[in-house]
């Protein structure tokens, strides 16, 4: 363990664990701790394919398997097809609010419903989360870039979206909704909106996090296009390639 007073930041790996992605390979994890993360920061590290959750940065440091690829989609070049604009119109009335990351009993019970649905659908390893877990996981370390996008059909909470501004681009962190609404196709309706609001901000890119051709949950992504993916995995001296 490697600990910055200076910059604040504490620096550790996990064991080898089985992969929560490919099945039949194993994964080691790296973290950051950050306290008080800066913005500019926060984007150097997302450029290197780095994920933030709470106040911790991590991403994939497998020795033998690199199929955790970092996808950013090219925003400003990016046309909404007729499918898309399908979805956009379907959801004409859902109201839209950005603020920053907050935790109540509607949020607590969207959440738990969300993934009591993809334990039976998808076969997720489910665990009930307290508030406390809840706030170190999205509501802490937003600082100033940490918005929660939510969405209402009905004034009822059905989506909440968890992103970051950053000066190049919207960092996708995570999103749930109720399953009771799917015809909404509100995942979908979701990144749109990313997609939208980094246009109308003038910012290049939305990050994805991370693409893995052969996990259905990842693979999704690959149809955003054009995107690109990150090239190695560069360090914060290191110049980050993407293609």
């Amino acid at each position: 363990m490697i600990t910055n007073k200076a910059s604040r930041v504490v620096e550790f790996s996990t064991l080898e664990s089985r992969c929560a992605y490919l099945p039949d390979r194993r994964m080691r994890m790296e973290y950051k701790y950050i306290e008080d993360c800066p913005t500019l920061l926060n984007q150097k590290l997302v450029q290197r394919g780095w994920r933030r959750f709470g106040e911790y940065y991590s991403r994939p440091n497998c020795p033998t398997c690199k199929e955790c690829l970092s996808l950013r989609i090219d925003a400003k070049n990016f046309k909404f097809s007729k499918s898309a604009n399908r979805t956009i119109r379907k959801n004409k009335d859902t109201k839209i609010i950005i603020q920053k990351p907050t935790i109540t009993i509607s949020h607590l019970r969207l959440y738990e419903k969300y993934h009591r649905f993809m334990e039976k659908k998808k076969g997720w390893k489910h665990y009930e989360i307290s508030p406390n877990s809840y706030h170190e996981l999205y509501v802490s370390g937003a600082m100033e870039f940490g918005k929660e996008i939510l969405y209402f059909i009905q004034n009822r909470l059905v989506g909440v979206d968890l992103v970051d501004f950053l000066p190049d681009g919207i960092s996708s962190i995570y999103f749930y909704y109720d399953t009771d609404y799917s015809n909404f196709s509100l995942g979908r309706f979701s990144l749109y909106e990313q997609i939208k609001l980094a246009k109308e901000y003038g910012l290049e890119w939305v990050y994805l996090g991370y693409y893995v051709k052969e996990c259905p949950s990842l693979n999704y992504k690959a149809n955003y296009k054009p995107y690109q993916i990150l090239k190695n995995e560069p360090n914060l001296n290191e110049q980050a390639i993407w293609e």
